[in-house]
């Protein structure tokens, strides 16, 4: 077991181990560099590999006690293993394909440290034992990665690098905030305790929270925005792993709200289900009005992470009986990462030969290069959802549960839900109508590219001069194996995708193996092909009678029909966020600044003209109470002025002062009343003494001197014994 925990913790820490090798290596040799990184994707990969095959899904963890105050935590069972196993694989891939793309690129060796450095955090997300854990390498996965975006630091680069962060980033606190209140309602962040801690328990606010920030790096509509900005810019390698790896990070965490927090909640499958179908319709549209390979493929990224959040849905609505919906958004998530690595890597032979996307100056590229033309099939058949490509298989998973669920509710199996039998008819014809939508543009990028001349002869003969020369040994092999793999899951779907869901369901609180589904079965067939045919019309009645404009010359050139009311970042977020808050927020701040200023200024004289108010009106109070109600009467032997003693002292020398004035002051008598004198210095002196008795500074000077006579006392006392 011990064993088990060191190659747990091997896997996690060893890519960024190896991020710091390689950076050293790439400041003597390039080349060193570069096989230094492929040696450790190669060493990751084996060795996810061997925790695959060795534990499965009998679990193992282990805990680095006192970073950031909770800990590190981490565990694998079967969906984790399975999935940081297909991360190592596309880590493994893109880094020896990266060889050949990045040539002629500058800052090589930044890229290949942020990029091992994201392997490390990336696998340490999949293998997380708490949502603490995931947050900390959520962020470093976040950060390192914006790196790739920003690669070649051009002026559009940067933007979308600081869209991809600002998302990151906001992302990144919303989820915080619902780590806080989650933590405060239940007591605990380990994912193994969830459902127990949150049951019966409202959770809703928090989980909303986590949900937003793990949509934003899903990629879920609304804040989809960063993949069709920073997908064409990032280097093609990169794409392949922000689109098919990164994205499911976010989906990692969608898993855990959806099956662990709110497993089988009805009302939260229904918030995932509306979310998932405005994605997947949007994306696809969105996909299809592109003329920019890398941007069709980002759109598509968006479009299947909503056919997957739609399995996620139907997971709560279905509840116990949720196995078809289970399985097929754990197999699409799986189909999706694998699709993207080959279709971004297409892209990336496509860029490093021409530094062109557009597909009216790529037009005809692939023409002549059958190999290139074979890989891309296969990935866009699969994701496309034909029949004998594994993408059939989990979108017939996830289109059955949807029918499943409508079966439900004609035979009223199921007492609560929002939606009725009609309302979910019309999300399965949206299902169906994404899914030929996704048709429709991978049938655009391959005509576009592999089929139709280019416009100029000149720019296609020296196209087609390049078969055999467009990529090395190494590059081919990276991009042709994953392709291999899409068929041979697909034509063999209970030898290969079933063994992946019966491993990876249990994460989903799925603990039984469903009946064996009859794949290719009519019944089963009927939705594909429905999407099949919807894709075939949209292409041949939308995309080459709209999309395609003919030119006086008699050339063809693909318009771009990009929706601009649709691009939510321009016209939405950054005037909201960039004008709109903060004009609000001065406007604001502008105005409580007035108010401060007007009060500052006012509320002295206010103050005084008060004071004076309520001091005359005191003044007159007190001497109509004086006069009435206080009037002053003499009382028996009352004294005016002094005391008895003044007085009579004062007579005393008053008729002293008498004699001398007749004998001895007889020509300068002294006229002074020495019995009022007496009774002013009384009056002066009792005065004076209220005053100082009732000071501070008085009762101060009265504690010191009684605190220095107790020390005093003290010490004489100490020294006499």
């Amino acid at each position: 077991m011990e064993n088990n925990f060191f190659l747990l913790a091997v896997i996690v820490f060893f890519p960024m181990l190896g991020a710091g090798v390689s950076f050293l290596a790439g400041r003597k040799d390039k080349t060193l560099r570069d096989r230094a990184a492929g040696c450790v994707t190669i060493a990751e990969f084996l060795l996810v590999l061997l925790l695959l095959i060795i534990k499965g899904a009998n679990g193992a963890g282990f805990t680095v006690p006192g970073v950031c105050g909770m800990g590190l935590s981490f565990e694998t069972e079967g969906f984790r293993a399975v999935y940081g196993a297909i991360a190592a694989f596309m880590w493994m891939a893109t880094t020896l394909f990266s060889a050949q793309y990045f040539a002629h690129y500058s800052n090589r060796n930044r890229y290949y440290l942020f990029l091992l450095v994201t392997l490390g955090a990336t696998e340490g997300i999949f293998f997380s034992a708490d949502l603490y854990t995931t947050f900390v390498f959520f962020e470093v996965m976040s950060l390192a990665s914006y790196v790739w975006v920003a690669q070649d630091e051009r002026e559009e680069s940067l933007r979308a690098a600081a869209t991809y962060l600002a998302v990151a980033v906001i992302g990144g606190l919303v989820m915080l905030m619902g780590l806080f209140l989650l933590y405060n309602q239940v007591g605990t962040l380990k994912i193994s305790e969830l459902h127990d801690a949150c049951e019966g328990k409202n959770v809703y606010v928090a989980a909303g929270c986590l949900f937003f920030g793990f949509a934003a790096k899903a990629g879920a509509f609304p804040l989809h925005i960063w993949l069709p900005k920073a997908h064409p810019v990032a280097p093609a390698p990169a794409s392949a792993l922000l689109s098919g790896i990164l994205t499911k990070t976010g989906m990692f965490g969608i898993l855990v709200i959806s099956c662990k927090i709110l497993l089988h909640d009805w009302k939260w499958g229904t918030f995932v289900l509306i979310i998932g179908t405005l994605t997947m319709v949007v994306g696809a549209m969105l996909a299809l009005f592109s003329v920019d390979f890398k941007r069709t493929l980002a759109c598509s990224s968006v479009s299947q992470i909503g056919f997957i959040l739609v399995g996620v849905g139907m997971q709560g609505l279905l509840a116990e009986e949720n196995a078809l919906a289970v399985r097929g958004s754990i197999l699409h998530m799986v189909n999706h990462s694998l699709f993207k690595l080959v279709l971004f890597m297409v892209a990336g032979v496509i860029f490093m030969n021409l530094h062109k996307l557009n597909f009216n100056e790529i037009r005809g590229f692939g023409r002549k290069k059958p190999l290139l033309a074979a890989i891309y099939l296969s990935g866009a058949l699969g994701i496309g959802g034909i029949p004998l490509f594994s993408g059939y298989i989990s979108k017939t998973l996830i289109h059955e549960s949807i029918v499943e669920y409508m079966e439900a509710l004609k035979e009223g199996a199921l007492a609560q839900g929002f939606f009725g039998v009609s309302d979910m008819k019309i999300i399965e014809w949206l299902f169906l109508i994404s899914g030929g939508l996704t048709v429709a543009y991978m049938c655009k990028l391959f005509f576009a590219v592999f089929v139709e001349k280019n416009n100029d002869a000149a720019v296609q003969k020296k196209y087609d001069s390049m078969c055999g020369r467009y990529m090395n040994k190494v590059s081919a092999a990276a991009i042709g194996v994953p392709a291999l793999l899409f068929p041979l899951m697909g034509a063999f779907p209970h030898l290969t995708m079933d063994k992946i869901a019966d491993m990876a369901q249990s994460f989903c609180g799925l603990a039984e193996n469903p009946h064996t589904v009859a794949y290719f079965s009519l019944t089963n067939l009927k939705g594909g092909l429905i999407s099949i045919t919807i894709g075939v019309l949209i292409y041949v009645l939308i995309v080459r009678t709209w999309m395609i404009v003919k030119q006086p010359d008699g050339s063809t050139v693909y318009v771009n029909r990009w929706p601009r009311v649709l691009d939510l970042e321009d016209y939405v977020y950054r005037p909201i966020l960039l004008t709109a808050i903060p004009a609000v927020c001065g406007g604001v701040c502008t105005v409580l600044d007035h108010a401060v200023d007007f009060l500052a200024k006012i509320l002295p004289i206010a103050g005084s003209v008060e004071a004076g108010f309520f001091d005359t009106i005191t003044d007159g109070v007190i001497v109509f109470l004086r006069k009435t109600i206080y009037q002053d009467s003499p009382q028996p032997h009352e004294l005016e002025e002094g005391n008895a003693l003044t007085h009579v002292c004062g007579r005393i020398v008053n008729r002293i002062v008498g004699l001398l004035n007749l004998t001895v002051w007889r020509r300068h008598p002294k006229k002074k009343d020495y019995e009022h004198s007496f009774a002013l210095a009384y009056e002066s002196f009792k005065e004076n003494t209220g005053i100082i008795g009732r000071s501070l500074s008085y009762g101060l000077i009265l504690f010191c001197l009684g605190l220095c006579g107790t020390l005093i006392y003290l010490l004489v006392s100490m020294l006499m014994h």
